[in-house]
C-alpha cells in the first residue's frame, strides 16, 4: 500500500496498468491527446505487481487497472476519467496538478 502512495505522488498524473489491457490503452491515449504525459506503471511487467494490484483493489479499485491519480490522489478508473472527459473537467485536473501546462 505504501508504495503505491509513494509513486502516485511523484508525478502529477499517473497510470497503473496492464499491457494487455485495452481499457489501460484508450486511457494512457486519452492523457497524451490532451497533453499530459503521465508516469505508467505496468503490473504486470512490474515483480511486485501482484502485491500492487490488491493494494489497489484494497483502496477501492474495481478493476484493478488502469487505475488513475492525480496530483496524489486516486481519481477514478476508465470509466470515472471517461466521465471526467466528458464533462470537462478532467483537462482542468491536470491543469491543476501541473500535469498540463495552458
Amino acid at each position: 500500500m505504501d508504495r503505491i502512495g509513494d509513486l502516485a505522488s511523484k508525478k502529477a498524473a499517473v497510470i497503473f496498468t496492464k499491457s494487455s489491457c485495452f481499457m489501460c490503452h484508450s486511457i494512457k491515449a486519452l492523457f497524451y491527446d490532451i497533453g499530459a504525459s503521465p508516469e505508467i506503471h505496468e503490473l504486470d511487467q512490474d515483480p511486485k505487481g501482484k502485491e500492487m494490484e490488491w493494494a489497489l483493489r484494497s483502496l477501492g479499485c474495481n478493476p484493478c487497472v488502469p487505475a488513475v491519480f492525480i496530483g496524489g490522489k486516486y481519481v477514478g478508473s476508465s470509466k470515472d476519467i471517461i466521465s471526467l472527459q466528458v464533462d470537462g473537467s478532467l483537462k482542468q485536473m491536470l491543469i491543476d496538478a501541473k500535469a498540463i501546462w495552458f
